[in-house]
This record gives C-alpha cells, sequence and structure tokens, in this order.
C-alpha cells in the first residue's frame, strides 16, 4: 500500500496544473479514489491519524492548484501539452507499478515534468 502513497506524487502535480490551468480535475479524483481505498486498509492499522494527513495533502493540492492558475505560462498549448503528456506517461507508470509488471520509481520522474514545462517554454513555444 504505501506504494500507492508514494506514486501519487506525479498525479498531484499534474492533476493540479490541469485543474488550475482549464479546470479539469479528473485526475485528482482519480488520485482521491486511489488514496481513499488505501487510507481505509491504513486507518484499521494506523488509526485515525490517517484522516488527518487529508489536510495536508489539502494544503499541497491547493497550493499547487493556485499557483498554476496564476502562472499564465502554464495555459499555453505547447506548455500545457507536454506537461499533460509527461504527466500522462508518468501515470501509466503507476498503472504498471499497481499490475506489479515491474517496479518503476515514479517519484525519480517527477522532475521530468519541469523540463518538459522549460522545454516547451523555450523551444517549442511561438
Amino acid at each position: 500500500m504505501t506504494g500507492t502513497w508514494i506514486n501519487t506524487g506525479a498525479m498531484v502535480i499534474v492533476g493540479s496544473i490541469q485543474d488550475g490551468t482549464i479546470g479539469d480535475a479528473i485526475t485528482l479524483y482519480v488520485k482521491s479514489l486511489l488514496e481513499g481505498v488505501a487510507s481505509v486498509a491504513l486507518s484499521s492499522t494506523l488509526g485515525n491519524g490517517v484522516a488527518f494527513s487529508a489536510l495536508s495533502v489539502l494544503v499541497v493540492q491547493g497550493a499547487i492548484t493556485l499557483l498554476a492558475s496564476h502562472l499564465d505560462f502554464l495555459r499555453e498549448p505547447a506548455v500545457l501539452s507536454a506537461v499533460t503528456v509527461t504527466g500522462g506517461l508518468m501515470i501509466l507508470g503507476i498503472g504498471i507499478n499497481l499490475l506489479e509488471m515491474v517496479r518503476i520509481r515514479i517519484g525519480n520522474f517527477l522532475p521530468a515534468l519541469l523540463y518538459a514545462i522549460l522545454w516547451a517554454v523555450f523551444f517549442v513555444r511561438n
């Protein structure tokens, strides 16, 4: 179960950027479903403290969403496409991890989102 908590880091960033820029929160809904199922299992062993972790998730996701809504360059189609494609590949990796086909360390790919944004801003953008 702990792998699910670590792997949803990509979904936090991509989902929050999508929600802040175009108002599409579907990635955050899927992430909350995954974490909800995991939290039920974890709360049986760790107790009520698991419920309090929702506050930190709210703060982090809310901060990223608000920041993304104020950064105008994230609304450009080239940048948004780069974030969506890169994040989609990372979420595909999460799916592969959940199927236990291969162990992919998704957290190591989080800097790829920054590189995708920089690439789109400096090389693809008109």
